[in-house]
This record gives C-alpha cells, sequence and structure tokens, in this order.
C-alpha cells in the first residue's frame, strides 16, 4: 500500500516536504507525477517545482534514474519498503495546483504526489504530518483512525480530493442539506463584513436544484460533498472533484451583511457552484469513454468539451433561474451576453466546437493575442449549441434537454459517453433525427439558429451599438496608470485593416488623450473615422480607423407579447 506523508516544511519559502512509502517495490520501481490536473485540460508540468528527490531503502541510498521529465526508476536493492522524500515548491494560488504562504495551504493531489506505477489500483493512505501551530485542514477525503491522516480507494481518488490547510480560526465552516446531501463550505480570506448565512443559504438553494435536475425521483450518488471556497482581491474559478470543488473568488463579490441584493459578481460566484457541482455528474461520474482510464502522463484528448463543459455552462445560469436566484429578466441578460461574446469572437468561423475541444489543450488553455481568430470556446457555443437543442426540443412539444441528460445519465455513467450516445438520447426525446442539427452546430461553422428560436419562444432580439472597443475589433487591458493597451486585433476588423496590432498602446483618438478607448464615445458619431495616435516598438505612429462597416451590435433579450404557442414554449422554459 503506497502511503503519504505531507509536511510544511518551511511557509515563507512556500515548500511542502512529501514522504512517499512504498511496500514491496519492484526492482525497478517507476515513478512519476502527473503533468495535468484532471478537469483543467493543459499539460502544466507540475515536476518543475520538484527538488530534492531522494530513496532510501532499509536506511542505505537508493539509485535513481531519470528517465524523461517527469519519471525516475529506483533500483531497490530487494522487496522491502522504500522512502521517497521531496520538497515541492508551492505558490499557484490557483485551484490547480499548490499554495503555501505563512496565512494559507493548498494542494491538490496531482501537483504534489507522485505515483507508483503498477500500484496505482491498491489503497493509498495520505498523512498530513507537520502543521505551524494552530492551523488545522479542510479535505472530503474519507478519514482513516489517526488524526490528519486519510485513506483513498485508489490513486485516481487520492488526487480527486483537494486539501486546504491554514488557522482553525480563518477557516470559517458553514454547513447544509439539500436534496438529502450534507454539504459543507469552508471559506477563506473573506472580509469581515461578509454574510456567511445567506451564502449558505443562497448555496444550498443551488444545491436542491442541482440534485432535483438529476435525481427527480432519486437520490445523489454521494451523501457529503464539500465547497472549498477562497476569496482573494480578484479572480472567479473553479476545479470540480468527485466529492468536492474548489473555488476562487474575488472577496468583493461574496455578500455582505445588509445587503439584500446581489451584484453581478456574486451571481456569477453562484453560478460557478452550480457549474462545478453539476460536474459532479457530468464530468466526473458521466465521462468520456476516452478518459475511463486517464493517462496522467500526456494530454488526454476528447471532442465532447463543448458537452461536458458548454452544456454545464448553460445549466449553471438555468439552476440560478430554477432557484429563484435570478428572474427571467436577468437570466435573458446572462444569455444575451453569451450571444454576444460569441459574435465577437471570429474564431467561430474557423474552427467547429467539435474541433475546438479536441484542442483545448493546445488553443484554449495556451490562448495568445489571435487566440479569438483562429479558435471558439467550447464554453460559450457549447452552451448555446445547449440552447438551441433545448428550445428545438421544446417547440416539437416532445420534451427538454433536461431529460436528454438524464437518459444519458442512466444509459452511459458505468461505461463512457460518445458522441453517438448523444446522438441517439435527442432522438428517444425529440420522437425524430437531429442529425442534421448535430452535424451543423458542432461540427460546422455556421451561425446557430438562435435568433428564430428565441423569437418563436416570446423573447425580443434586439441589437444596440457595441462599445467602441468592440466596433472596430479589439480586445484591450486599460488602467489609469498603465494606459490603454491592444490584447488582440479581431480578423477582418476595422482595426486589422488600420494595421492594429496586439502590444500596440493607444495615446489620443483625435488629438484627445484618452485612458478609456470608451470615453471616445463623448464626441463620436457612431460609425464615424477618427484618427488613432499610438505607440509601437518606442515610436508614435497614427492611423484611420474606419468603422463603418463593422459595427458588431451587442445582442440584448427581453420579454416580448407571446401569443398561443410560443407562451406555452416559453411558459415551459423560463416559466415566464
Amino acid at each position: 500500500m503506497p502511503r503519504y506523508r505531507v509536511d510544511v516544511a518551511d511557509a515563507h519559502a512556500h515548500l511542502f516536504r512529501v514522504t512517499l512509502t512504498l511496500s514491496r517495490p519492484a526492482p525497478a520501481q517507476r515513478f512519476s507525477l502527473p503533468v495535468w490536473a484532471p478537469g483543467s485540460y493543459m499539460v502544466r508540468d507540475f515536476v518543475r517545482h520538484l527538488s530534492g528527490l531522494r530513496a532510501v531503502q532499509r536506511g542505505e541510498p537508493v539509485p535513481l534514474e531519470q528517465v524523461d521529465k517527469t519519471s525516475w526508476v529506483a533500483h531497490a536493492g530487494d522487496r522491502s519498503a522504500l522512502t521517497l522524500s521531496y520538497l515541492v515548491y508551492a505558490f499557484d494560488a490557483s485551484v490547480r495546483g499548490a499554495f503555501l504562504g505563512s496565512e494559507r495551504g493548498f494542494f491538490n493531489g496531482s501537483s504534489v504526489l507522485l505515483r507508483a506505477e503498477g500500484r496505482e489500483a491498491e489503497p493509498h493512505t495520505l498523512q498530513i504530518g507537520k502543521l505551524p501551530p494552530g492551523w488545522g485542514l479542510a479535505t472530503a477525503m474519507p478519514a482513516a483512525s489517526a488524526r490528519h491522516r486519510f485513506v483513498a480507494a485508489d490513486y485516481d481518488e487520492l488526487v480527486d480530493h483537494p486539501f486546504e490547510l491554514g488557522p482553525v480560526q480563518r477557516l470559517q465552516r458553514l454547513g447544509f442539506k439539500a436534496g438529502g446531501v450534507r454539504f459543507e463550505v469552508v471559506v477563506t480570506g473573506a472580509w469581515p463584513s461578509f454574510s456567511a448565512d445567506r451564502l449558505a443559504d443562497d448555496m444550498r438553494r443551488v444545491c436542491a436544484e442541482t440534485i432535483a435536475f438529476w435525481h427527480p425521483r432519486g437520490a445523489a450518488p454521494f451523501a457529503r460533498y464539500l465547497f472549498l471556497l477562497h476569496a482573494g482581491g480578484s479572480g472567479c474559478g473553479g476545479l470540480e472533484h468527485r466529492i468536492s470543488s474548489a473555488l476562487v473568488c474575488a472577496r468583493r463579490d461574496l455578500p455582505r451583511t445588509g445587503e439584500s441584493a446581489r451584484s453581478e459578481g456574486y451571481v456569477a460566484l453562484l453560478g460557478l457552484v452550480a457549474h462545478e457541482l453539476f460536474h459532479a455528474w457530468s464530468v466526473k461520474r458521466l465521462r468520456p469513454r476516452e478518459w475511463a482510464s486517464p493517462d496522467y502522463n500526456r494530454e488526454n484528448h476528447t471532442s465532447l468539451l463543448w458537452f461536458f463543459e458548454g452544456f454545464t455552462t448553460y445549466f449553471e445560469d438555468r439552476l440560478l433561474l430554477r432557484a429563484g436566484l435570478v428572474d427571467a429578466a436577468q437570466y435573458l441578460r446572462l444569455l444575451a451576453r453569451t450571444i454576444t461574446a460569441l459574435a465577437a469572437s471570429p474564431g467561430r468561423q474557423v474552427q467547429s466546437v467539435a474541433a475546438a475541444s479536441f484542442d483545448a489543450w493546445t488553443r484554449y488553455y495556451r490562448s495568445d493575442e489571435n487566440t479569438p481568430n483562429s479558435t471558439v470556446s467550447y464554453y460559450t457555443k457549447g452552451a448555446l449549441v445547449a440552447l438551441a437543442f433545448d428550445l428545438t426540443l421544446r417547440a416539437d412539444g416532445q420534451g427538454s434537454l433536461d431529460e436528454v441528460l438524464r437518459l444519458l445519465w442512466q444509459r452511459c455513467r458505468r461505461r463512457g459517453l460518445t458522441e453517438p450516445d448523444i446522438e441517439q438520447a435527442l432522438v428517444q426525446v425529440a420522437g425524430r433525427s437531429l442529425r442534421a442539427e448535430l452535424q451543423a452546430w458542432v461540427h460546422g461553422t455556421d451561425e446557430l439558429p438562435l435568433q428564430p428560436l428565441l423569437e418563436a419562444a416570446g423573447v425580443r432580439w434586439q441589437q444596440s451599438p457595441a462599445a467602441l472597443a468592440q466596433a472596430v475589433g479589439l480586445r484591450l487591458s486599460e488602467g489609469a496608470v498603465s494606459g490603454v493597451h491592444v490584447r488582440s486585433v479581431l480578423r477582418g476588423s476595422a482595426a486589422e485593416r488600420a494595421g492594429l496590432a496586439a502590444g500596440d498602446e493607444l495615446l489620443a483618438v483625435d488629438g484627445w488623450r484618452i485612458r478609456r478607448l470608451e470615453d471616445a464615445r463623448q464626441w463620436l458619431a457612431p460609425g464615424v473615422a477618427f484618427e488613432l495616435l499610438f505607440v509601437r516598438d518606442e515610436r508614435v505612429r497614427n492611423c484611420r480607423v474606419d468603422p463603418a462597416c463593422d459595427m458588431m451590435p451587442t445582442i440584448t433579450l427581453a420579454l416580448s407579447d407571446a401569443p398561443g404557442a410560443a407562451a406555452v414554449l416559453r411558459q415551459g422554459w423560463l416559466g415566464a
């Protein structure tokens, strides 16, 4: 049985010490560290943070041979216990790796725990050893009898339970029950004004709706679930695990005592909660067939991220609507934002969402200034493909996308999901073939028929003038001190025709100094050309930008008068 011990070696130096003891090692026992974290589809080469690797057997050093960038072979002398020890530098404040400082620690097992190859199927134990005085921990990994000792059925489970460490008084614990499941939320980094009761109540509503979605008449496949929520200065993101998830948010987005309104940032946080919990079914249990046995040493490709991430993105907002945390008008604003984001991505006309799923490892997670022009987000377009299927099914009067997902859960959670499974489930719910739609929307690059589908559901589609940067095809980073810098120039845009490029610093419009490009709206008429002064490679230049043909509109959605069938369809879809 592989046995691990993780100690805080030096919090100020951000160093964990990891000790792995393996009984009965092979004569040439191979060890490796994963190159990626399940749920985050990019090779991250966590091994770059490992140092000081040593192996000992019967108190004597054992030769270690490094065979590739992430693997070693220990040439054991006999079958007696072999012990490896090493340091891990931990300064990644995201949910994907490991972090250690004087006030907080966190790690995902995939970033710190070497794998004893050939022994993955055995039970694994993990002991959290030396901690600073007054520190505690939180994890969903099942506890063993000893203090801070945990047990996992195999290596896959071992690395699927993140750990949060820190002073006990700063691990703020909330709890509630929903859908027969006991939920715990551990919050770190919140301001004193944070309303824990408000967060717990709203999360309870999200969790109850999520369980009811998957199991209208049954029970969830787990009895307990843990959210690890760290509040920092900025950011919003999460990573799913089988009975837990790690979340980060901006402190300002947490609910505050005495406030009743839900800010835009707080709604986004609740959507993140819904998204990561939804993954406890879709991805962690219902998964692509290609991921039945994940390979931790290389990319694990699938063309189905449009389903697993995109459909989850669609349902995260719908769960907020069903829980009463947003109303129909707010929901439509969220949806309109997604539609506008897709429309402002020229890459949607270059790459299908299925191809974008397969290329996630090298494109989406390795974005650069050309990413908007060369690929499409499987989150964004995948969510709108889900919308198109949902409205199509509802318009046919045969069911909804909810039923498709529940059908796939029943059929495929044990054997893995394929695209033909999705097609067959659509046929069963629709009562007709939707192969043409699947091919066009998932494997094609034509526009999705969202406007007619939404108008048929009693939703008015409107276009309003875009922000100036969007209208001319620029993505910017702006700051009062740092200035206005071009991050991307969109393909076929006025900015591209004017000769602008990523890295340019914008100085003035028509002779007026700008700190935000949108400020030029004070004197520019829509669609009228203007002179732009900018800096490139330390030289001041100018160009003429003509947005006349490029007005990328902002899409807005609103409830409209809905006669007859449209009213019935909208009632079933929005409850409005």
